[in-house]
């Protein structure tokens, strides 16, 4: 027995369902047109969106630019008037492995006075932009180069042990500077002379050939990781510049705790026709007795480190 509707429509009335199921071309048009602003307003809100998005990017992006620009005019500007320049070659846009990295570290109020006092009169920005005369800058005097020189305690004892030599000394760091130049000053030295910026440039475009009689490297970054060992100061190519401006038998001096690093130095140096080793067995030479102790050396003796020295001739 079927199965009755409880409620059913007679035939013929309006209400009764067609038993034509192909929809008529007036429904199918209707579903057409009801269905085009339902895709249009997916369309839409994905286009609005995706405008969002472009938006935020946009100003992410202008956000980040406005970033670098301050840090970039941060680093232009000088920390004190009349002091060292924040990039002196800043004009050479140099795109190369340093061996450094700048820091802006705290100066102290005696280190900010010493800069403001001494560095018109003591003080030289590397900028690439001149040819310096050594012997103009010491009166006449002989001028070892030293790259790296920490706070300057070292430099400033060499000074002021041999006031016969003139040290041209070399760094980036704002505070050691300062300090260098009170610890010279207060010890009546005057034959240092502070040089801010990159050795690099100094070596290639400000010094003129067979102008210095030595040259020191005290303790540079050993940077440890392999993938840094190209940021090592002392490689072939920096031997290649320092060699044209040393005088025949000047000694570059250079000394590390870094025992690798102290094999390196010994391999590059040894394998260069400019330069030859004073050591008569070919290693390693005694601690000369001008290099004073540095509180930097103490530490690493302390914890084990053994400390080398390298003493070569230009040829």
């Amino acid at each position: 027995m079927s199965e009755q509707p409880l409620n059913p429509t007679p035939a013929g009335s309006p209400d009764a369902p067609s038993t034509d199921e192909t929809p008529t071309g007036p429904a199918r048009n209707d579903a057409t047109a009801e269905a085009k602003p339902t895709g249009s307003t997916a369309a839409d809100a994905l286009a609005d969106a995706t405008a969002e998005k472009t938006t935020a990017a946009d100003e992410a992006a202008a956000l980040r630019a406005a970033s670098f620009e301050r840090a970039r005019r941060l680093r232009m500007e000088p920390r004190f008037p009349g002091g060292p320049a924040a990039d002196p070659a800043g004009s050479h846009h140099e795109r190369r492995i340093r061996s450094f990295q700048p820091r802006r570290s705290r100066v102290t109020t005696g280190q900010q006075e010493s800069l403001e006092r001494l560095w018109p009169k003591w003080g030289l920005d590397i900028d690439g932009k001149r040819v310096l005369d050594p012997a103009e800058l010491f009166d006449g005097l002989p001028v070892v180069l030293e790259i790296g020189f920490g706070m300057g305690e070292a430099t400033a004892q060499m000074a002021a042990d041999d006031p016969g030599t003139g040290i041209l000394a070399v760094d980036v760091h704002t505070p050691g500077q300062g300090n260098l130049l009170g610890l010279a000053d207060k010890a009546g030295s005057t034959n240092v002379r502070v040089a801010n910026g990159d050795a690099v440039i100094l070596l290639r475009e400000m010094l003129a050939p067979e102008s210095l009689d030595g040259l020191r490297v005290y303790f540079p970054d050993p940077w440890p990781k392999a993938r840094h060992h190209k940021r090592r100061l002392i490689q072939p190519d920096f031997l290649d510049l320092v060699a044209p401006v040393l005088k025949p038998g000047a000694i570059v001096h250079c000394a590390t705790d870094w025992e690798p690093y102290a094999e390196q130095m010994l391999e590059v140096l040894t394998a260069h026709p400019r330069f030859e080793n004073t050591a008569a067995d070919g290693g390693y030479a005694p601690r000369p007795a001008f290099r004073p102790l540095t509180r930097f050396e103490g530490q690493g003796l302390d914890k084990g480190h053994v400390v080398h020295d390298l003493l070569f001739a230009r040829v």
